[in-house]
């Protein structure tokens, strides 16, 4: 017998060449030493990549993805599709709205 309270974790596989990332979070304060609130906070275009797809299919072969998990990206603004899955929240792109890896 299961318990209510056990969740069943969900997990992601993305399709073609789509990455499943999530946004990292930005500082809540400025140099002046002011706390921005969470509905004034800019949405951040840097993420990290928690999964990928198998890659772009052509004609005749698939292209590798240029990414891999744990990449930190930056993205294009307004790329992706929002999702919230246990309480997380990720967004989902296609390999062409990503714009540069951060290297750390």
């Amino acid at each position: 017998m299961t318990k209510l309270s056990e969740k069943k974790k969900t997990t992601l596989k993305p399709l073609a060449d789509r990455v499943v990332a999530q946004r990292l979070e930005s500082d809540e304060t400025v140099k002046g030493g002011i706390i921005i609130p969470d509905s004034a906070k800019k949405k951040q275009e840097m993420a990290r990549v928690i999964a990928i797809g198998e890659g772009k299919v052509t004609e005749n072969k698939t292209l590798p993805m240029p990414v891999k998990v744990g990449d930190v990206i930056l993205m294009d603004k307004y790329a992706g599709q929002e999702i919230n899955i246990d309480d997380e929240e990720y967004i989902i792109v296609k390999a062409d709205d990503i714009i540069a890896l951060v290297e750390e």
